[in-house]
């Protein structure tokens, strides 16, 4: 008897409680408020089946688009009123619409996560997901205004969000399956490299790296999203073993694309960073003999020589880089110094002043092609060589001295 009894009660418990399950999803279905129905939602969540959750999520969905699609409706009543000459415009709650997208997205994509999952008969039975697939799809394209109105805002927060969702969205199951969504989406590689961009700004290197990662993935915005993902790669190193991360992301890259000069430069500066001498001098032997007419790699080969006071093979590197490139300031006002310092080195007046006007050429080029000297300081080198050739108090020399000082 006592056996029966506890049976009983343990099914009238099991009963009550799937009562008040189905209680919860009521209310939130009967819900006429976002808040409200998202409140209702999060306080009963962990009571509920996967079947409830999902259709929970499905009515946050229907009350974000009720919103979203009466502002869509305005605008595009709107755009058909101005079209016919009409004056009449109807106020547009453009933010609202905005966030209203947002959460219908990513409740959506919710939702899709519990209805994709497995019944009490053990079979996937999805009920929302073609239906939410196809009224949410062709609404993706507004995430692309809303990011560009709050950048222009300086809301990095809400373009961050934005931008987001666009990427997010279009690798979700949600619309894995979606014939539109398998075409080519021309504006995803610039939307996710911009998303990272304030993934960044925000804080969220995970993100910022997941959305830079996309973009590179794309053919016309892989250089700039790869200039983005090397500047990330260098942001967290803080400690030895941060930099050797960071060098062993950068010869992953290189393997992939070793004719790409950017991840070529910035692979010589970590080595010598990292003072891994032999590793940089290798790594720019070997584009060398690969490539002989490389400017990059005969600058860096002449910097690098020049760093370690080799003035003659640091001469001879900056003369094969101007070869193949004679308009670099940077690489002609280093020339220039090299010279300079070789001079120095010396002590017969006559091979100074033939190394020093050797010099002036070169740096009065630098002056001519960059007078702000906004791509390299070539002032005091050339103030040496006028000081030297012409004296302290020539016209020459007085000019460049202001300039130095």
């Amino acid at each position: 008897m006592r056996k029966l009894i506890m049976m009983a009660l343990i099914a009238a418990m099991s009963t009550v409680t799937a009562m008040a399950k189905d209680d919860a999803v009521k209310s939130i279905l009967k819900a006429k408020d976002y808040t409200e129905a998202s409140n209702l939602l999060n306080s009963s969540l962990s009571t509920l089946t996967p079947a409830q959750k999902a259709k929970a999520y499905n009515k946050l969905v229907d009350l974000s688009l009720e919103k979203a699609n009466k502002e869509l409706n305005t605008i595009n009543t709107n755009a058909v009123s101005a079209q016919l000459g009409q004056n009449k415009k109807d106020p547009v709650d453009t933010l609202g619409m905005y966030k209203a997208l947002y959460t219908a997205f990513k409740d959506a994509m919710e939702c899709d996560k519990y209805d994709q999952m497995p019944n009490e008969k053990g079979k996937v039975a999805p009920k929302f997901h073609k239906a939410n697939q196809t009224r949410l799809l062709p609404l993706r394209v507004h995430f692309i205004n809303a990011g560009q109105d709050a950048g222009n805002k300086n809301d990095s927060k809400g373009a961050f969000d934005y931008y987001g969702m666009y990427v997010e969205s279009a690798s979700a199951p949600l619309f894995a399956d979606a014939e539109k969504a398998n075409a080519r989406d021309e504006y995803l590689g610039q939307v996710a490299r911009v998303a990272a961009v304030f993934a960044f700004q925000n804080k969220n290197m995970d993100l910022a790296n997941k959305y830079c990662d996309v973009a590179l993935g794309d053919t016309a915005s892989y250089k700039d999203a790869l200039s983005l993902k090397m500047y990330l790669m260098q942001q967290t190193l803080k400690t030895k073993e941060d930099s050797l991360k960071c060098l062993t992301q950068f010869e992953e890259l290189y393997k992939k694309d070793s004719k790409n000069e950017q991840i070529f430069n910035n692979l010589v500066n970590m080595y010598g960073n990292l003072n891994m001498k032999d590793k940089q001098l290798q790594l720019i032997n070997e584009k060398i003999a690969q490539d002989p007419n490389n400017f990059t790699a005969w600058a860096l080969k002449g910097q690098n020589e020049m760093n370690s006071n080799k003035w003659d093979e640091a001469i001879a590197d900056f003369k094969k880089a101007l070869s193949i490139d004679d308009k670099k300031v940077i690489i002609l006002t280093y020339l220039g110094f090299s010279i300079n310092s070789k001079a120095a080195a010396l002590n017969v007046p006559a091979e100074q002043k033939k190394l020093y006007t050797e010099s002036l050429g070169y740096l009065e080029k630098a002056r001519n092609l960059d007078p702000d000297r906004k791509e390299a300081n070539w002032s005091y080198p050339l103030y040496q060589c006028y000081y030297t050739l012409y004296g302290a108090t020539d016209s020459r020399t007085k000019e460049i001295e202001a300039l130095i000082k």
